[in-house]
């Protein structure tokens, strides 16, 4: 891999820092003060050209790789957004763009796909059920056939960005766990519209992350039309896998760019900050030396998950790597907040410092969108060759 950005991508990193900049750290105290989403930063987002670097340039896009959207999703983070600007990158650009674009129809393609690059339309994706949790393999909610099409009955919990989409990717069963052979069959994929009769949202109040919502989602006999299925019916378990893994790296970069927003405001608060012989709290070890390993844990991660990020575009395997450098970053950007929070004292506690806003938003990462434990048991099992331990 060479880690020397190309003229092109460094010019992608420019305007990635310049619009996260003008969005800065203001910006996102007054949307997570509002709970309100950042229109404004997402529109500008997509109107340099920026949400849609996956995209094929036929549809509105770069036709670049994951690569340049993990730079892309780092540097907006970095400008003030922290963590959850990657969620504005895995619920558009990965739950709408990744799923249309390799596994939607031409038409769809040709319908969604400009939409999600002009910022003219939002997704979701609805997965996660109350009773199953990690257990993906065990959701119950069905589709049922009916005629051309199918019912949709069933539940889910903790998805992000209802109220804002126009489109949901809805992961259920349309054959039975006790139907099929194995339970990774009988899986299917639909891109449904929010609005649809029957289908309705509750919110959940929630200790961050507060520019984009988290619902309840209830599915009361909902049609889905033949053309809304996305992939292959029945077997769309290993497609929805290659949406998950990028939506991995999506979200590593914003914890990167989070930590390295921390560690800078950090920096910059313990500089000017004297104390004891009037010299900067920045003078001394004990601040010096946490602050100084999180910035090697961070470029650790961000080196991991680039290199995640060139395998996919390779078309190679990277759901090690990109797991990894998941597990990696959510730690050392919560070690990274936490020691930044450490050197400000009682003022890394007040709001108007913005510490305290990227540490209510990166503590979901721990456990989100895959938790370490199941990220530990992967790498037990693929990795090094371990029995299955669940």
């Amino acid at each position: 891999m060479d880690f020397e950005l190309t003229k092109e991508q460094q010019m992608i990193v420019d305007t990635a820092s310049k619009v996260g900049q003008d969005f800065g750290l203001e910006y996102w105290e007054a949307q997570d003060k509002a709970k309100s989403f950042p229109w404004e930063c997402w529109q500008a987002i997509c109107d340099t050209g920026l949400a849609a670097v996956l995209l094929p340039e036929e549809n509105g896009g770069a036709g670049l790789g994951m690569l340049e959207m993990a730079l892309i999703v780092e540097a907006l983070a970095e400008g003030g957004a922290g963590s959850t600007l990657g969620q504005l990158f895995m619920i558009n650009p990965i739950f709408g763009g990744v799923s249309i674009e390799q596994f939607g129809t031409e038409e769809m393609k040709a319908e969604l796909l400009p939409k999600l690059a002009n910022g003219e339309l939002n997704f979701c994706m609805a997965l996660t059920e109350p009773d199953s949790g990690s257990n993906t393999l065990d959701m119950k909610s069905f589709a049922k056939e009916d005629g051309d099409g199918w019912r949709l009955r069933g539940q889910k919990i903790w998805i992000t960005g209802v109220s804002s989409a126009g489109k949901m990717l809805v992961v259920c069963r349309t054959r039975k766990l006790e139907d099929v052979e194995k339970p990774t069959q009988g899986i299917s994929m639909f891109l449904i519209d929010t609005d649809r009769k029957g289908l309705s949202h509750t919110p959940i109040d929630k200790l961050g992350t507060h520019t984009l919502s988290a619902s309840s989602v209830f599915f009361d006999d909902v049609r889905i039309e033949p053309h809304e299925l996305i992939g292959t019916l029945h077997n769309g378990w290993r497609e929805l896998l290659q949406v998950l893994n990028t939506e991995r790296i999506v979200t590593t970069a914003g914890l990167i760019g989070a930590g390295k927003l921390a560690t800078r405001l950090a920096v910059e608060y313990g500089n000017e900050r004297k104390v004891f012989r009037n010299r900067p709290v920045t003078a001394y070890q004990g601040i010096q030396f946490p602050l100084a390993e999180s910035h090697a844990e961070l470029e650790c991660a961000r080196i991991m998950n680039l290199r995640a990020a060139n395998l996919c575009d390779l078309n190679q395997p990277y759901g090690s790597e990109a797991n990894m450098a998941k597990l990696v970053a959510a730690r050392a950007t919560m070690h990274a907040i936490e020691r930044s929070m450490q050197t400000m004292g009682g003022m890394g506690y007040a709001r108007e410092y913005h510490v305290e806003r990227l540490w209510r938003d990166a503590r979901l990462f721990k456990f989100a969108p895959v938790s370490e434990e199941m990220i530990l048991n992967f790498i037990a099992t693929h990795n090094l060759g371990m029995p299955k331990s669940y």
